[in-house]
């Protein structure tokens, strides 16, 4: 049996301003140039696309309410490329009960979290 995955897509109002922003500030690996769409590997199994909202599908709106949340190892180490990349909108590091993480914008403002689970038994339900 195949293993199913899923892709979250952003759209713009131009895809080429935030292109530099996935590929080279986040470090997001390239997968599929389809002209009108980009996709991204964020993980194994984890795929992320921004698409021309002027062509796409949908149509790209001026404030988003959607957060795109990237799990990593490394949130403290996000946390300072972020910082040293000057991301807009760069939340300080949280700490809750369940993860530790932060908050920040991509160029076109759409919102990313990168969170860490604390407990051991909540991370490996998304394993």
């Amino acid at each position: 049996m195949t293993k199913d995955y899923s892709i979250t897509f952003f759209y713009y109002p131009d895809i080429h301003a935030v292109t530099a922003f996935y590929e080279e500030v986040l470090g997001f690996e390239l997968v599929l140039d389809q002209g009108l769409a980009r996709i991204y590997r964020i993980a194994p199994n984890s795929y992320f696309g921004v698409v021309d909202g002027n062509r796409g599908h949908l149509k790209h709106q001026e404030k988003s309410a959607v957060l795109l949340t990237i799990v990593a190892q490394d949130v403290e180490g996000w946390h300072a490329r972020m910082k040293s990349a000057g991301v807009a909108n760069l939340s300080e590091m949280l700490r809750g009960n369940y993860c530790e993480h932060f908050f920040f914008e991509d160029p076109a403002g759409y919102a990313i979290e990168i969170q860490r689970f604390h407990n051991p038994e909540i991370a490996k339900l998304f394993r």
